[in-house]
């Protein structure tokens, strides 16, 4: 067996079924070994997308996702994609070609040094020297990237490596690092002063982030709020933690949140943090939340607790693990009172939005969408005023909600969307704005050709809006290099690639057209044209 057929079974005895790539030399022999299998093989058409098709595969599927690239320019492609996949904790085996072995290091064609270019992005890499390991490091980054805070693992093959004969192939049944015990159970003590503090409570609060999501434990997290009645809000990564017309779901917190999720984050008494890190755009100013509160934070990963501010009670283990390990307390307490001064917030809100009216309104547009889609559907947004609207507007009901939260990756709705498609073969919508959906317009090729039914909604406003909203409000109106007047005729770019075009420009009719945008499951085009001076609130 060569080291490539090696590198191929072992996804095979990791039950891969789906790999995003694309092909170069210093990876060949790994594609051809894999033409015998029937895993099937997704050709990106830039690198990077390869790993956000891998991110949104992963992040509906439960499984890690998988991308394969080349050596030096192949490999370095991928490394935007590599740091939005840690940035979010989404589990990836990235794997790389690299030149022969006995050039390391001597500036041949296409030869990077990928392991430490993605130093900074990676829970961990690998560059293999010696054939005979591919089964235990294969073994052990599907292990590290799906454990503990989940992340990428790279692992870089030399051509040479990939096309040596391996003397035996054994794929280890287990995994046993010395220096990498994530812990899976919540501390017993601990837990203990969680419920003694609920108790104590009167203005309990869960903010909620994307690590419950990512442990599964959304199921248990709705039972554990509505057994005790406890609100809860969202990060970002955390919307769909609840569905949106949960009574005790108050919207996502930070700076581009709902004023009555951060009211009410504030003048809780007990706030408790799962799954979610204290990090700038969900807390802009941490110090505040310790403010004549205890607060009690729950994560996976040490790292984070008390990083940005000290929690008064730390309990670290898997959210799903530590949700099972509550089943075995009880606590008598009564929080209807709080959750109807939440109610109350919640139904005096008012946000003024000053739309022209001549223009369709993007947050109606997301709202309707939202009412229109599948019940389980998967929405995918993406950077910029687009993902304002959708964080806001957006309705889940018992699908998936996906976008770039820590990184702010720009690009990646369409290929995050493709990856989820196929991940989980449900109806799946991307929404971008103009300068977002340019710089991956190229999947649709990827699209056509390999028959990944995406819905794609266009905002076009002619503008990079957010950084153009920024400038506006930040320079006086003195706008720099975010004036898009290049833009394509997206109508004769969808014929290009075949696929249906529809359009909305007026503020009449939304409903109608939309519904005839999802009416079948074949992937289609809507371009909706925006206000250049509407803001992302």
């Amino acid at each position: 067996m060569l080291g490539a057929d090696a590198m191929v079974k072992c996804l095979q005895e990791e039950g891969v079924k789906t790999v995003f790539g694309y092909p170069g030399v210093a990876i060949c022999p790994f594609f051809e070994s894999i033409t015998a299998t029937n895993i099937k093989r997704v050709l990106v058409r830039t690198e990077q997308n390869a790993a956000h098709a891998a991110s949104g595969y992963a992040r509906v599927s439960g499984s890690v996702g998988v991308c394969v690239a080349t050596s030096g320019p192949g490999a370095t492609n991928l490394i935007t994609g590599i740091a939005t996949a840690y940035a979010d904790s989404i589990p990836l085996v990235c794997i790389t070609g690299q030149v022969d072995s006995s050039l390391l290091g001597s500036d041949v064609f296409q030869e990077a040094d990928i392991t430490g270019a993605a130093e900074s992005f990676v829970k961990y890499s690998y560059l293999i020297k010696d054939v005979n390991d591919i089964p235990r490091i294969f073994k052990e980054a599907f292990y590290i990237a799906s454990t503990g805070r989940k992340g990428p693992v790279l692992i870089d093959v030399p051509m040479d490596i990939q096309n040596d004969t391996i003397s035996r192939f054994k794929y280890p049944q287990e995994v046993n690092l010395r220096t990498y015990k994530p812990t899976v159970r919540g501390h017993a003590v601990q837990i203990k002063k969680v419920f003694k503090e609920l108790s104590r409570a009167k203005r309990p609060i869960i903010c909620a982030g994307g690590g419950v999501i990512l442990s599964g434990a959304k199921e248990q997290l709705k039972e554990f709020a509505h057994l005790y009645g406890i609100p809860v809000v969202s990060t970002m990564m955390g919307i769909g933690v609840l569905p949106s017309n949960d009574p005790y779901y108050f919207g996502m917190v930070g700076n581009n949140g709902k004023s009555y999720a951060n009211r009410a984050m504030n003048e809780s008494d007990l706030l408790l943090m799962i799954g979610a890190r204290v990090a700038d755009r969900a807390i802009s100013q941490p110090d505040l939340i310790t403010e004549n509160k205890v607060l009690i934070h729950i994560d996976v990963d040490p790292c984070e607790i008390g990083k940005n501010v000290g929690p008064h009670i730390p309990l670290v283990g898997d959210i799903a693990a530590i949700f099972e390990d509550f089943k075995q307390h009880d606590i008598n307490v009564d929080y209807r009172s709080w959750v109807n001064t939440l109610n109350d917030y919640k139904d005096s809100y008012q946000i003024n939005r000053n739309i022209d009216a001549d223009y369709p309104d993007p947050a109606k547009i997301v709202k309707t969408l939202s009412e229109e889609m599948d019940f389980n559907a998967v929405y995918v947004a993406d950077v910029g005023q687009n993902q304002m609207w959708s964080c806001n507007y957006h309705i889940v009901k018992n699908g998936n909600f996906l976008t770039s939260g820590g990184m702010g990756t720009m690009g990646y709705s369409i290929p995050a969307a493709m990856g989820a498609r196929v991940g989980c073969g449900r109806q799946v919508v991307a929404v971008c704005g103009d300068g977002s959906f340019q710089m991956s317009m190229m999947e649709l090729a990827t699209i056509r050709q390999h028959e990944i039914p995406v819905k794609i909604v266009i905002f076009n406003n002619g503008y990079l809006g957010l950084v153009r909203e920024y400038q506006d409000k930040l320079y006086k109106s003195n706008y720099s290099m975010v004036d898009l007047k290049g833009n394509p005729n997206y109508e004769k770019l969808a014929a290009a690639y075949d696929i249906p075009y529809m359009r909305i420009s007026k503020p009449e009719r939304i409903r109608e057209n939309i519904r005839k945008f999802l009416k079948d499951d074949q992937t289609a085009i809507l371009e909706c044209i925006i206000d250049p001076y509407c803001f992302a609130k």
